[in-house]
């Protein structure tokens, strides 16, 4: 189970947004890394540079590897219907990915730790793969060892919550109402940049 265990500002201000949602922890977020960094951060990019950027930010912010992206959006791409759709719907019914939107944990790390440290139960069966695809109708709970733990105990008393529509919640357990798209993804991605980047 491959994943990137570099240091990762470095990646956020490659990216100028915020990965991982460290927050006020996060350092020069305008800046890109490395000694070009100030010079490199006042370039105007071709329209291959912006669709290679808008797939690593998508890439990186969900924590997966180029092959299992690439796999995902062959994936997306080979189903009918809206591709950005297809391909939102395949990250977000990622099961570390459902753990951070149920409000489970702070970050999509810690999420995935939690499914690989096999603290999450999906209708009553522990799951311990971070890339488990949940479906509608399924339940997801915390062990009882995972509810002890200091900050999943913070965010479960958490009343400041919010949950996506396409998931509903009750205490330490969380319901797949529906299938996501992207409309159910906040963040400002491209999406038709990621698309156009896997088309050529």
């Amino acid at each position: 189970m491959a994943r990137y265990i570099g240091p990762k500002d470095r990646l956020s201000r490659r990216e100028n947004f915020d990965l991982f949602g460290k927050g006020g922890k996060l350092t020069r977020l305008n800046v890109t890394p490395g000694v070009h960094g100030p010079k490199g951060s006042r370039r105007k990019p071709s329209q291959y540079g912006k669709q290679l950027r808008e797939k690593q930010k998508v890439k990186r912010f969900y924590g997966i590897l180029e092959r299992q992206f690439k796999n995902y959006m062959a994936q997306a791409l080979s189903e009918k219907g809206n591709t950005s759709d297809a391909l939102f719907s395949l990250l977000e019914s990622r099961l570390d990915n459902t753990v951070y939107r149920l409000g489970f944990a702070a970050t999509r790390p810690q999420a995935r730790q939690l499914v690989s440290h096999r603290h999450v139960f999906v209708d009553g069966k522990r799951v311990n793969i971070p890339s488990f695809q949940v479906r509608p109708g399924q339940t997801i709970t915390l062990s009882a060892k995972a509810m002890e733990i200091p900050s999943v105990a913070l965010l479960l008393k958490a009343k400041d919550v919010t949950i996506p529509e396409w998931l509903s919640r009750k205490a330490a357990a969380g319901k797949i109402k529906r299938k996501p798209g992207r409309d159910d993804v906040p963040e400002p991605f491209e999406e038709a940049d990621i698309v156009e980047f896997y088309s050529r």
